[in-house]
């Protein structure tokens, strides 16, 4: 089995969120970097914050470390009180060296995986992270890409093909992967549409703009567009924190 790919969970810890119902069973085969997070007004010290809701913030990312590791999942957490929840993510997930970050959607058990293929940037943490997830339980992968105008149909299949061939060397079953192409509209919005069919998404973040459109959106917004969890590959380097503990 390959090694398990690290991940990025991200709980607003004092903020009643928990950990949705499917995703512990997700990340089963993953080594999971617990983020709890806390985000405290400008005006009072993230210290402050810290001696005064350290103790429930403890006990709550215990309990879901628990969850996680009955699961089979390895977890080790962190609980950071910050102004800007945001460039708390990126630094973490760039500390932990996360292959990705989960954007936490509740989910069935999982049976098919859409794999939102920009481009060959990237591909292979896709590859890890697909693989590491999945080689070992019986899920459907299909490899999705939206043509660009400057893009034939030759280019993309030789893109597709390439990571079909690696995923197969890592233990998915070639009969098990499936290729899609799709031409003429806005990736977002195509990749949004066809989500419907498939119970988890990973989607890369070859577009800056990727995290910060999907972690900006509320909960309730980003399940209208992505009815199941997400993962966002990590490509680029995280902002400096200004202010965090």
């Amino acid at each position: 089995m390959p090694d398990r790919p690290s991940v990025l969970l991200p709980v607003r810890v004092l903020e009643g969120e928990s950990i949705p119902e499917g995703v512990p069973e997700l990340l089963a085969n993953a080594h999971v970097v617990l983020l709890g997070y806390h985000v405290v007004p400008d005006q009072t010290a993230t210290d402050q914050a810290r001696h005064q809701f350290e103790g429930k913030a403890t006990r709550r990312l215990g309990d879901f470390t628990a969850i996680l590791e009955h699961a089979g999942a390895t977890v080790e957490s962190r609980l950071v009180f910050t102004h800007d929840g945001q460039t708390t993510i990126d630094r973490v997930t760039e500390e932990h060296d996360c292959l990705a970050v989960l954007i936490p959607n509740a989910t069935r058990p999982i049976e098919n995986v859409l794999v939102s293929v920009r481009g060959i940037v990237g591909a292979d943490r896709f590859v890890r992270l697909v693989s590491g997830l999945f080689e070992a339980i019986d899920v459907d992968v299909t490899l999705y890409h939206v043509a660009g105008e400057d893009e034939t149909d030759a280019d993309v299949e030789t893109l597709l093909d390439g990571i079909v061939t690696r995923l197969s060397e890592e233990g998915i079953p070639a009969d098990a992967i499936e290729t899609r192409i799709s031409r003429g509209g806005a990736p977002r919005e195509m990749i949004a549409d066809t989500s419907d069919e498939y119970d988890a998404i990973v989607m890369g973040e070859s577009d800056p703009s990727v995290t910060t459109f999907l972690f900006g959106m509320t909960a309730d917004q980003v399940a209208e567009q992505f009815l199941g969890p997400v993962f966002v590959i990590q490509h680029g380097e995280p902002a400096e924190e200004a202010v965090e503990e």
